[in-house]
């Protein structure tokens, strides 16, 4: 559960971060009141927290279905 949250929050964050190079557009500094309110800071740690918990998934043993290989 926590790997598919770390997930959209990455994906969250790739959308932003692709918004501001595109358009030089802050997604969610737009939607929550500029990069300095709480609520942005928050999402913001939050999606970099998402990607120091991905680091993880480079070293783990990956899962495959039953009968393959």
């Amino acid at each position: 559960m926590l790997d598919r949250i770390a997930l959209i929050l990455m994906i969250v964050g790739a959308l932003n971060w692709g918004s501001i190079g595109l358009f030089q557009f802050d997604v969610v500094a737009w939607m929550f009141g500029g990069q300095g309110a709480a609520i942005s800071r928050v999402i913001y740690t939050l999606v970099a927290l998402a990607g120091v918990w991905s680091i993880s998934l480079l070293f783990r043993e990956r899962e495959h279905a039953p009968g393959t290989r």
